[in-house]
């Protein structure tokens, strides 16, 4: 079965002029229930569909199952999602071995930053970009499916 391992960070620092690569990410959820989640994605041209399991209890790893689908299928998809979209824009930045997703959030969620370091094991080392604060891996607060239900801008 397919696990991501990932931990999470607020982001404090530049980071854009860090980057190789960007693109424009608009999803939303066909099902939000915690623990199992169905997301529709449109990443710049590409469409996919993704589900998740719960995660674990430290919320490091969780099952995953992901699939591009045609752009127009995922645009019809996205008219059966969930009231709510998550809009961002994704910036890709190499420390080490590893590769950071910065995620800049728009719409309600705007002025959160949040960056993802995908990992092999739980207990892998990586190297810290100097733009990464807090860490917030498992803290559902800032799981994408949460912003779209309690956006950033209402939080207090």
């Amino acid at each position: 079965m397919p696990q991501e391992i990932e931990r999470k960070f607020l982001v404090t620092g530049d980071y854009k002029s860090q980057a190789y690569a960007q693109s424009h990410i608009v999803q939303g959820y066909i099902s939000s229930a915690r623990g199992k989640t169905v997301r529709v994605r449109i990443r710049d041209t590409k469409g996919y569909l993704t589900i998740k399991g719960a995660a674990n209890a430290s919320g490091t790893s969780r099952y995953e199952w992901e699939k591009e689908i045609p752009l127009n299928e995922a645009e019809d998809l996205m008219q059966l999602c969930e009231p709510g979209v998550i809009d961002k824009t994704r910036y890709l930045v190499r420390s080490g071995k590893h590769t950071f997703e910065v995620d800049e959030f728009y719409g309600e969620n705007a002025g959160l930053v949040v960056a993802e370091v995908e990992l092999s094991a739980e207990n892998e080392s990586f190297d810290k970009p100097d733009f990464i604060g807090q860490e917030v891996t498992g803290d559902v607060r800032y799981y994408n499916s949460q912003l779209m239900k309690h956006p950033f801008t209402t939080w207090e």
